[in-house]
């Protein structure tokens, strides 16, 4: 077999029950050769978080507060995740050190970053692996902006000296050397750029759930898991707000054609989900998944004759543009047109906005729509069924849902539907039952 990638989450890693379990997965197999790491997340309901712990060090020091408390907390955190384990990595000068560095100038990014660095050293004594900081070669130029082919070279170079390693995620360097994190969850793009830089035959992502089910189980109960999804598909689930993966992960590993599994830290038997770019022929189902976010607001312009008017939809978009909104869909007909936009993009916006379309684009009406939910309905299986649509909308009008608003992509992968907020659970219910619970 090939090289394995692995990264773990925070919930993984929380405490030293939890590293234990990562180190008989780890070890369970041979091909499992590269390990990336967050930081520790929450023990329980009511913990925190060492990253959210370590952002509140450093608005204490930008504030003038004395963080010193804050930071013990932090400290008692990994003491006894050393002391359990049963290893010495010199916890407490790395811990001293550290804390001699939070003083005013110190940057976010170095303190987020310590919570994975600390979580990497223990992880690669609990394994018996290298450790391996990812400060120099994961590399961003002076803007902050992400250098993908130098990363790869600087990974792939470095780690062909390391038969085993452990990496910690979330961050690189600048090219003077400090610390540059990614966005949060940015250790999932670690993982997927070090399984691309050693050419991993798969990226082994280990959550506390067990990959990617068919809809939301705070919407649907017990939703059956899906097993299998395509790269495109998770992008228009992900975007629809199933999120289980950082987005940026998907494309280092979807570049070099490496599967992603997700998978169960805590059940770790559940074979999960498989990403990859083929479409699997083991099933029958005609849909992958239903996703949705609430509250966006629907603009709707009617102008007799629009469609022969140059460059009418070309104004609509600068107008958005000079207002500084970015909008979701363009839905459109011969005389209409509709916005779908983030309820959260029009915050003191909406009036100013509705005054620029008036004057420059003279619509003969313009409707607002708030409150209003998007529901995708995704699936390649879609493309190749007659009758799907038809049993959508018949499964929602049953539902006593009122569609406000329709989209189909020009793959014919997804439909999309806008309904009111108060319809949204009722939608997606109404739709698995339809196309799972047959």
């Amino acid at each position: 077999m090939g090289i394995k990638v692995l990264k773990f989450g925070g919930s993984s890693l929380a405490d030293a029950i939890q590293l234990q379990k990562v180190k008989n997965i780890v070890l369970s197999d041979p091909d499992r050769r590269y390990v990336v790491v967050s930081a520790p997340g929450k023990r329980y309901s009511d913990d925190n978080k060492i990253t959210d712990l370590l952002y509140l060090c450093k608005t204490h020091i930008d504030h003038n507060i004395q963080a010193d408390h804050v930071f013990q907390v932090i400290c008692d955190r990994f003491r006894i995740m050393e002391l359990n384990l049963g290893i010495n990595i010199g916890i407490d000068k790395e811990l001293e050190e550290i804390r001699s560095n939070l003083k005013p100038g110190v940057t976010a990014d170095y303190i987020a970053s310590r919570g994975e660095y600390l979580c990497g050293r223990l992880a690669a004594a609990v394994l018996g692996y290298d450790f391996v900081d990812p400060a120099g070669l994961i590399q961003f130029d002076e803007k902050g902006r992400h250098m993908e082919a130098a990363t790869n070279e600087a990974l792939a170079a470095a780690l062909s000296q390391h038969e085993r390693a452990v990496i910690p995620g979330f961050y690189g360097s600048n090219p003077d050397g400090s610390i540059r994190t990614f966005s949060r969850g940015g250790s999932d793009v670690t993982g997927s750029l070090v399984a691309k830089a050693v050419e991993a035959e798969i990226y082994e992502n280990w959550t506390d759930v067990s990959g990617f089910l068919m809809a939301d189980p705070n919407v649907v109960r017990n939703p059956k898991p899906i097993k299998n999804i395509t790269y495109k598909e998770l992008r228009e689930l992900s975007y629809m707000g199933a999120t289980v993966l950082h987005e940026d992960a998907v494309f280092p590993v979807r570049e070099a054609n490496i599967p992603i599994n997700i998978k169960n830290t805590n059940e770790p038997e559940n074979p999960g989900t498989i990403i990859s770019d083929t479409p699997s022929e083991a099933t029958d189902s005609i849909i992958t998944g239903i996703a949705g976010r609430k509250d966006f607001v629907v603009i709707a312009l009617y102008k007799n004759m629009m469609n022969s008017e140059i460059g009418f939809v070309k104004r609509l978009l600068t107008i958005l543009e000079n207002n500084d909104i970015s909008f979701e869909h363009l839905p459109s007909g011969i005389d209409t047109v509709c916005i779908v936009i983030s309820k959260k993009q029009l915050e003191g916006k909406l009036q100013d906005l509705l005054d620029d379309i008036e004057k420059r684009l003279k619509p003969d009406s313009v409707e607002i729509y708030q409150d209003m939910a998007l529901i995708a309905t995704v699936g390649l299986g879609m493309t190749r069924r007659l009758g799907v649509s038809a049993k959508l909308f018949t499964a929602l009008n049953d539902a006593g849902v009122n569609v406000r608003m329709i989209d189909q992509g020009s793959s014919e992968m997804n439909i999309i539907i806008g309904v009111e907020n108060d319809h949204f659970e009722a939608a997606i219910k109404s739709i698995y039952d339809a196309f799972v619970s047959e």
